[in-house]
């Protein structure tokens, strides 16, 4: 095994391992999330998971900018465009929800 794959902090756990479970943890704990959440809650929700996706991309930026391995900048970078991307899908849909509740013809 090379020093790349080793965890940061010398415990000997591959960092794939640890960043699979953590992964994996995402998956679990996000799916049982929106499962348990009624329909006509999801959208006013929307600014909660924006939140959540700007703490993401800060999250990432510290990991390509850190000395992690390759592997870990290339999975930061990742997050860093899907995180922006949900973030900037998230305000154009609450700008669209806002204006359905503007003045007819204020345009």
């Amino acid at each position: 095994m090379t020093l790349a794959l080793l965890s940061m902090d010398g415990t000997g756990v591959p960092f794939i391992v640890i960043g699979l479970w953590i992964l994996f943890l995402a998956i679990f704990t996000g799916f049982e999330l929106i499962t348990k959440v009624p329909p006509t809650l999801h959208t006013p929700l929307m600014s909660g998971a924006n939140a959540i996706s700007g703490i993401t991309i800060v999250g990432a930026v510290a990991c390509v900018g850190v000395g992690f391995p390759v592997l870990g900048k290339i999975f930061g970078f990742i997050a860093i465009v899907m995180a922006t991307v949900n973030v900037v899908g998230g305000f154009v849909v609450t700008d669209r929800m806002l204006g359905m509740f503007g003045k007819r013809g204020s345009k």
